[in-house]
């Protein structure tokens, strides 16, 4: 896969193992007590609250996957174009280079993540870096790798330099000994894939870096999130954005869950204004650092019959994948989110028939462009 060849070439020495087992030389991997910096046992880091006149300086890791775009562009119209940096290992495409400040960044060293908080004056950090769900089963030291040790560096650098952080989590932070219809934001988390063990990780080391270090760590569990403009990043509800390129371009899809696989599920819009209006929340707020959100759970065939209303010769198969399908199984069928709903005002704007107009008009556009072309 091209977006994992990239990060082998970039983290390949932290998770290449000797025939020991043991790791092989790379970039330390820091725990508490063992960064370079060695936070002391009695330190009190606290951010800085961002007042009304003054706007946060913004830095988005792993910035050119599936949120991170669209999470700058929302960004920068409130703050400003040059008050958010996009970062990545990867060269971004010119429009996203030219839409404003980019910096390459590998959340694996840890001395160049520290000069780019200090030297751009960070204060708001958004941690996009991660492998998903299934690309992280294909490759679980890589994914060990920048989901684990990259969120050290990351935790460490935010709480050194009094940076409000976020940190993404998700419906495969669940396993299959969770309540699954709803998950309240509070029950038995044993998620079966590298991905979600890291994730309860990141939720849990962000609420103890809050508790005893002051960190102002804020954190969402996204259900699957479905946009028109970016390419899926490997993650098991993929199909959901795939369908709408089928049905515009060929007529058809062939679907790689069954049919009835129910999951949880959002429009990226939703999504990236729920992640803005958690940063600009009160602290006295949150009664919790980690919540849910959601917004809408349908089936494969719940959601080729929503398509079909518009395309009417639109025709669904299925193929299921094993492993993506075990995932499934064991994910939340439906989120409860109504302590976000509560504690700073989340609302969603987009249901399934808003989501598939949406959708199918943003690809039924595109396809009439290339025609013409």
């Amino acid at each position: 896969m091209p977006a994992v060849g990239m990060l082998r070439q970039v983290v390949g020495p932290a998770v290449r193992r000797p025939a020991c087992g043991c790791w092989a030389s790379g970039p330390p991997v820091r725990g508490l007590g063992l960064s370079a910096r060695r936070i002391p046992a009695d330190a009190g880091f606290h951010s800085t609250s961002v007042s009304e006149t003054e706007r946060p300086r913004v830095l988005i890791t792993g910035g050119l996957g599936q949120l991170g775009v669209g999470l700058a562009n929302l960004l920068r119209k409130r703050f400003g174009k040059d008050n958010v940096i996009l970062s990545d290992i990867r060269k971004p495409p010119d429009h996203v280079f030219h839409s404003g400040p980019f910096v390459y960044s590998d959340i694996l060293d840890y001395k160049n993540l520290r000069e780019i908080v200090v030297n751009n004056r960070i204060t708001w950090l958004f941690h996009y870096s991660a492998l998903l769900s299934a690309v992280g089963e294909a490759n679980v030291s890589l994914a060990r790798a920048v989901n684990i040790t990259g969120l050290h560096n990351i935790l460490d650098t935010a709480a050194e330099h009094s940076v409000r952080l976020f940190v993404p989590s998700t419906i495969g932070a669940f396993g299959p000994s969770s309540p699954r219809d709803p998950t309240p934001d509070l029950c038995v988390q044993r998620p079966r894939t590298i991905y979600g063990v890291s994730k309860v990780h990141a939720e849990l080391m962000g609420e103890y870096y809050h508790s005893r270090y002051g960190l102002d760590f804020r954190c969402l569990r996204y259900p699957g999130i479905i946009s028109a403009d970016s390419q899926p990043g490997g993650g098991t509800t993929d199909y959901a954005v795939q369908i709408f390129h089928g049905a515009m371009k060929h007529g058809k899809f062939e679907c790689n869950l069954e049919a009835s696989t129910r999951l949880p599920m959002m429009y990226i819009d939703d999504c990236l204004r729920a992640t803005l209006e958690v940063m600009e929340a009160p602290a006295e707020s949150l009664s919790m650092r980690t919540y849910n959100i959601n917004a809408m759970s349908f089936t494969p065939e719940e959601l080729a019959q929503e398509v079909v209303k518009h395309v009417p010769e639109f025709q669904i198969t299925y193929n299921v994948d094993a492993v993506r399908q075990a995932i499934a199984d064991s994910w939340p069928m439906n989120f409860d989110d109504s302590n976000a709903r509560k504690d700073w005002g989340w609302k969603h704007d987009f249901d399934l028939p808003e989501l598939v107009t949406t959708m199918l008009n943003f690809h039924g556009s595109d396809a009439r462009v290339a025609q013409a072309n």
